[in-house]
């Protein structure tokens, strides 16, 4: 993965907009309420667009193999509360496409800026 550093500071889709550094989700200019592992999930299909995101990989960026937590709902968790966070319906996805059994993939066009 890319270092945060080296990444674009703000991406954007559709009308949302992402501070990687800051951590914060904006809809339209306003501050969407998004922290931890969500964000973190966002970060992680954001950097990526378009490809697969396991949930092995998800996993292993959240979750260091010295925790023990129920992986699955954790997962499912984050997933449902970022999908409410962008008004994204599971069913017909305009952002977070669902690979049953594999993980995620980002599927709206992204746009970087760095200002």
């Amino acid at each position: 993965m890319i270092d945060i550093a080296a990444r674009p500071r703000l991406l954007r889709f559709g009308v949302f907009e992402v501070d990687l550094r800051t951590g914060e989700l904006r809809k339209q200019g306003l501050k969407v309420k998004l922290h931890g592992q969500p964000f973190q999930v966002l970060a992680m299909l954001l950097e990526c667009p378009g490809e697969l995101v396991t949930r092995e990989e998800i996993r292993e960026k959240l979750w260091p193999g010295d925790t023990f937590i129920d992986f699955e709902h954790s997962v499912n968790s984050s997933i449902k509360r970022l999908r409410e966070a962008l008004g994204d319906d599971p069913a017909a996805p305009r952002f977070i496409e669902t690979l049953p059994r594999h993980g995620y993939r980002f599927i709206a066009p992204v746009e970087a800026h760095d200002p």
